[in-house]
This record gives structure tokens, C-alpha cells and sequence, in this order.
């Protein structure tokens, strides 16, 4: 018998329930796929974009620094052009942070979208087989009642092997559901880090330009 062959007839001996448990599992792995893909392309694209950025900053092309972001559409971009607008319009230090604060409010959500489901995902797959088993049991004790006394046994034990066939795939299910959350959350952490790095490099050059220019008019004075 094939690999396909041996999963086909798991699933049908367990039973009504592994449908269920199959389709949380196909939802949730395509939010995993989908996560993923986002959250690679957010990471390379903030890293291509910082690295033009950065130098710009550092020589202190406020002018370039803000055209670059405003025809970027990366994640970094859509963060620092709020800081860097402020910038070209009031020079306190607070009201820059503010507005890339606010910024970081918009997009810490749109990185954290749908994550949430992916565990939730796993731990209905979980519980569904459960369920089934518990459902599965019932129906064979209930099944075996009236059998001959010579094969209850027999026929319990093999009940009750299909009616774990539901928790076995619960957890084929959940597992990777949930190693899965682990990383897309950890990734996630890991992009909000590096945005909060690059907010504040990024304030710290501002705040340090125009301290030396101030010093600069100062000394001219």
C-alpha cells in the first residue's frame, strides 16, 4: 500500500471529524504561508531601503533623505517619512518622535495581522480531536453493548483504534500550527525592533545636525 493509499483510508476510518480538523488545518497553514511571505518581503525591503537611507541621514541630505522615502513603499519608509516631513517643518526633538511614534501605531498592526490566528487554528485543530475521539468512544462502547461477548473485545479495541485517529491527526495538525506562530511571532518581533533602531537612529542624526548647525550660527554670531 502507498503512502497516499495508507493516509486516504486514515481519514476515512476516523471518521466525519478529520474533515473538520483538515480544513482548520488548510486555513491556518495558508496564513502561515501568507505571513511568511509578507513578513520576508517587509524585512528585505526595509533592508534594502536602510541601507540607501542611512548614509543620506548620516550626511545630513534631509531634502534627498525625504524624497527617497516618499518613492519608497517599504515599511522603514512609510515610518521615517512621518519623522522626516516633521523635520522639514519644526525642529523639536518631540514632535519628530511623536510623529513616528503615531507612525509605529499603524504598522505594528498590519505586521501583526492574522497571526493571531495561526494559534488559534492549532488549538481548535487540537480540540476537534478530541472530540472526535471522545465521539468516536461513545459509539463504540455503545456498539459493542449488544455484541457477542467473544468479540467485544476484538471489536472495542478496534473501535476504539479509529476513534484515535482523530486526535493522532489533531495533533499532526496543531503541531506545526503552533512551532509555526512561534516563528512568524518571533519574526514580527524582530521587524518592530529594527523599525524602533531605525526611528531612533534616525532621530538621534536629526537631533545631533541640528545641534551643530545651531552651534555653527552660534560660533558665526
Amino acid at each position: 500500500m502507498s503512502i497516499i493509499d495508507t493516509i486516504v483510508t486514515f481519514v476515512r476510518d476516523g471518521g466525519i471529524w478529520m474533515y473538520p480538523i483538515l480544513t482548520v488545518g488548510a486555513i491556518g497553514s495558508a496564513i502561515v504561508v501568507e505571513r511568511f511571505i509578507k513578513l520576508f518581503m517587509v524585512r528585505n525591503a526595509n533592508r534594502r531601503m536602510w541601507d540607501k537611507l542611512h548614509p543620506v541621514l548620516v550626511a545630513g541630505d534631509f531634502e534627498q533623505a525625504r524624497q527617497l522615502t516618499e518613492n519608497d513603499k517599504s515599511t522603514v519608509s512609510e515610518l521615517l517619512s512621518l519623522g522626516l516631513v516633521r523635520q522639514g517643518t519644526v525642529r523639536r526633538r518631540e514632535d519628530i518622535e511623536i510623529a513616528m511614534e503615531e507612525g509605529m501605531m499603524e504598522i505594528i498592526p498590519q505586521l501583526e495581522k492574522r497571526t493571531g490566528y495561526i494559534a488559534l487554528f492549532s488549538n481548535i485543530a487540537t480540540l476537534l480531536g478530541l472530540l472526535g475521539t471522545i465521539l468516536g468512544l461513545i459509539d463504540a462502547f455503545n456498539a459493542v453493548a449488544n455484541a457477542n461477548p467473544a468479540e467485544k473485545a476484538d471489536l472495542l479495541s478496534a473501535s476504539i483504534s479509529v476513534a484515535m485517529n482523530t486526535t493522532a491527526l489533531g495533533l499532526v495538525v496543531a503541531i506545526p500550527l503552533l512551532i509555526s506562530h512561534a516563528y512568524i511571532v518571533a519574526r514580527t518581533g524582530e521587524i518592530i525592533d529594527s523599525l524602533e533602531m531605525a526611528s531612533v537612529k534616525t532621530l538621534n542624526i536629526i537631533s545631533g545636525t541640528a545641534k551643530r548647525q545651531y552651534e555653527t550660527v552660534k560660533a558665526a554670531a
